[in-house]
């Protein structure tokens, strides 16, 4: 490979997404022949994804309809590189797998310069709003206004706070509704900037007792965990009441392992573990070292603080069942 290649890859030159298909094709196989790392391969897609994500906000497409954030329902790995971007925070799942700095200037992340992150957060912000209006995307509304709030300035907290309390209408609805997405993604962004009250409040009315809501929720979760392999461009597929779309055993590892990331959001963990245990509960079965690993995690969440009463009630009897498999 040319050493101009190379360097434009790494610099941005030259994106990878502007290669031919068949030739990105080819890339990733030689490299993957070549000896690396299969993960890193694999976290090649959303890193493309969030690239893309990032170029539309750059240079914003002339139609909102061929927005990338409303074209398909992007998971938490595209999430993740779109914050490495945005914050500098590696991908959990890149831990202990980023290089060490070179000799020289280099970045240690791929973190957007200051002029373009200012212009990226603005144009969320816009397409947000835009969205919202009468005959908008609800989908790009939804995902554009969550991505807002990686922006922690104090003018633009003050703008999301806004804009997200002005979506709490949707947390009064009980059960399923054609706005449960918009629901759960308010809620859960304003749990991630400091307002868990929101989210408890999504639980109890929306969630749970609701055979759709459940539903939908372990849907989503799936998806955004990697059990869903096909990119979906709407949020109809929360509506498979089967549960037949995804994998149950690496929705609880997602769930398993995600519990040590996710603060902000136990609660809603919690609630989602016992749904998963409650609605396949073979599935402490499967895996003697992931029911140790979550067990583990349980223990420990349940000796703590933090949680909702109705939080304790479900982790303690998904701890009994862990326990009665171990």
């Amino acid at each position: 490979m040319d050493l101009g290649t190379l360097q434009g890859w790494e610099s941005g030159r030259r994106p990878l997404g502007n290669m031919k298909a068949a030739a990105l094709l080819h890339l990733r196989r030689r490299l993957g022949a070549m000896g690396a790392d299969p993960l890193t391969l694999g976290l090649l897609d959303p890193a493309l994804d969030a690239d893309q994500i990032i170029g539309a906000a750059l240079d914003p497409p002339d139609a909102a309809v061929l927005h990338p954030l409303a074209a398909w329902v992007h998971n938490r790995e595209t999430a993740h590189m779109l914050a490495w971007a945005l914050t500098g925070v590696a991908p959990p799942a890149l831990a202990g797998r980023v290089p060490a700095p070179r000799r020289g200037p280099s970045p240690s992340a791929p973190l957007l310069g200051a002029e373009d992150r200012a212009q990226l957060f603005d144009h969320l912000r816009e397409t947000a709003e835009a969205a919202r209006r009468p005959g908008g995307d609800a989908l790009l509304h939804r995902q554009a206004l969550y991505l807002a709030s990686y922006d922690r300035s104090s003018e633009a907290a003050s703008w999301t706070a806004h804009a997200l309390h002005a979506g709490r209408g949707y947390l009064a609805r009980r059960g399923w509704s054609e706005h449960w997405a918009q629901a759960r993604s308010t809620a859960t962004a304003l749990a991630r900037l400091g307002d868990p009250q929101p989210l408890l409040d999504f639980i109890e009315r929306s969630l749970a007792d609701d055979d759709a809501a459940e539903a939908a929720n372990l849907n989503y979760w799936a998806y955004w965990l990697g059990g869903v392999r096909l990119p979906q461009s709407d949020d109809g597929f929360m509506r498979d009441r089967e549960l037949t779309a995804w994998d149950p055993v690496t929705l609880l590892r997602g769930l398993t392992y995600g519990l040590h990331e996710a603060p902000g959001y136990v609660d809603l963990y919690a609630h989602t573990l016992w749904s998963l245990l409650t609605a396949r509960p073979w599935l402490p079965q499967a895996s003697g070292q992931l029911v140790r690993d979550l067990s583990e995690r349980t223990r420990a969440l349940l000796g703590g603080g933090g949680i909702s009463e109705r939080s304790r009630r479900e982790l303690s009897a998904v701890h009994y069942v862990l326990l009665d498999r171990t």
